[in-house]
């Protein structure tokens, strides 16, 4: 995230510690969100004061335009760029609202179109193997033990119910429900859904909270109740789950997969196995079926497998 200049104007610097407090309050969102909002805010006030502006009520569409144009100079992902245009379009609408600007130059922006990128998937084979590869390592302590024990109980877990990584660090000991095979699983936006989780997830899970994870709690309670914990006992966090699945997809000899992949294929083979794309999008916690929906151009052969069925000329 870019620093805020020591010179950012009163009027910019201003807007963004409002517009932040607002989100925070009125709008209740959750911390990952509010720290994309603030960095694409941060972003592109630095930008506006490197332009020479010092209030939100000097800003013009063209100043915006060029902020844009600079992301996807920069090689940034139509769909981050889009979410960036987004967040640009809320604060003005915002800005707007509160009079601190007569016309919104935000309304004059058109949205980025966003390539529907298929989504990196992995084979059953693949799969095996990446869940295979967490093993312990010959006359390990017991920490280290309790550490191969749960990076186990991640990997089958994040596949067999396609949770976020954000979502594996937010889990908590009381949304695993053992007797309905589940787990409860808060995702964007705080929104709940129950995810089943398997037979092999839920006994590698039962193996790590019965036997490993008692290991790693400490007395003062820096566990916060959270499932997965490091070695000192604390919640694992986001980037450290990233870091696990690049690690055995390394050993597995897999490469560019990180915890995203795990999910897509958890979508994708849910889909191919014949699950209804209402249940999948229910599954993954997506608000707009469109989201879902890129999963159906992934297994080509079932495409033509269905249209050879039904179509008169198939």
């Amino acid at each position: 995230m870019p620093p805020v200049p020591d010179d950012l104007g009163a009027g910019l610097r201003g807007a963004l510690s409002n517009f932040t407090a607002y989100l925070r309050v009125e709008c209740g969102m959750s911390a990952n969100t509010l720290d994309a909002y603030g960095r694409d805010i941060r972003e592109l006030l630095v930008h506006l004061h490197d332009l020479g502006v010092g209030a939100p009520d000097q800003i013009n569409h063209r100043q915006l335009a060029a902020h844009i144009t600079q992301l996807s100079r920069r090689g940034l992902a139509p769909a981050s760029v889009a979410r960036h245009l987004a967040t640009v379009k809320v604060f003005f609408r915002w800005l707007a609202a509160r009079k601190e600007i007569e016309t919104n130059p935000a309304d004059y922006l058109d949205q980025p179109t966003r390539w529907k990128k298929i989504p990196g998937v992995l084979s059953p084979r693949q799969v095996r193997a990446l869940l295979e590869a967490p093993q312990p390592a010959p006359g390990a302590a017991p920490a280290g033990l309790s550490l191969w024990c749960r990076d186990r109980a991640i990997l089958e877990l994040m596949y067999a119910s396609g949770l976020r990584a954000s979502e594996v660090g937010a889990l908590g000991t009381d949304e695993i429900i053992d007797t309905l095979g589940v787990v409860r699983v808060t995702g964007k936006g705080d929104k709940q859904r129950l995810v089943p989780m398997g037979a092999p997830a839920q006994d590698a899970l039962t193996a790590y909270l019965e036997t490993c994870r008692p290991r790693l709690v400490r007395a003062d309670g820096r566990d916060k109740g959270r499932v997965f914990l490091t070695h000192t006992g604390r919640p694992i966090e986001r980037v450290r789950v990233w870091q696990l699945v690049k690690k055995y997809a390394a050993i597995a000899g897999l490469h560019d997969v990180h915890p995203h992949v795990l999910r897509h294929s958890f979508a994708t083979h849910l889909l191919t196995g014949g699950a209804d794309l209402r249940v999948v999008q229910e599954l993954l916690g997506h608000a707009d079926i469109a989201t879902t929906q890129i999963y159906t151009h992934v297994d080509k052969d079932r495409l033509q497998s269905v249209h050879k069925k039904f179509h008169p000329r198939g």
